[in-house]
């Protein structure tokens, strides 16, 4: 798949088939996250795929309702960013992981595999935190589901650039 097509054609699924994505597939996702573009090469992100025990914590940590949207993805990859205390490189680690993050869901795309960035409100929590591992120093940026998608999904509505880019003199 080409780039081009890869990033028009990404979706976010919510429906997904019930195989898991393997351990080599995840570890090629996780390879290509780790060329994201990062200010003084920090590698801020981390990554945690949530296995049963991990998942059933954070279930139980939910509400009921936000219990069952977990179940949704076979695969859930808990994505945060390592802070250091500066305000400065901290904002740009964030950005740095949330580019990551979507280096993932593209590449998931391009091999076939269907992917959906949620921030669910228990991962701000401390009994959430703790089930998916992130430490006191780590920032929540993102649950990635992933799996084979039930269904096609057409593109949403866009704005077109010149309604969102200016040039300046």
């Amino acid at each position: 798949m080409e780039l081009e097509e890869a990033i028009r054609g990404r979706r976010t699924h919510k429906a997904y088939a019930r195989e898991p994505v393997d351990r080599e597939t995840l570890d090629e996702l996780f390879e290509l996250a780790r060329w994201a573009p990062n200010h003084h090469l920090t590698n801020p992100w981390r990554f945690r795929v949530l296995g049963p025990e991990s998942l059933e914590k954070l279930k139980r940590s939910a509400a009921p309702e936000a219990a069952a949207k977990l179940d949704r993805a076979p695969t859930l990859v808990c994505a945060s960013v390592k802070l250091t205390g500066d305000p400065v490189q901290d904002e740009e680690d964030l950005c740095a992981t949330a580019c990551a993050v979507y280096i993932v869901l593209v590449a998931a795309h391009a091999r076939g595999l269907a992917g959906y960035w949620r921030t669910p409100g228990v991962l701000r929590t401390p009994d959430g935190r703790a089930a998916a591992g992130m430490g006191e120093d780590e920032l929540f940026v993102a649950l990635i589901h992933l799996g084979h998608a039930r269904g096609e999904k057409g593109p949403p509505e866009r704005l077109a650039p010149p309604d969102f880019v200016r040039y300046l003199p």
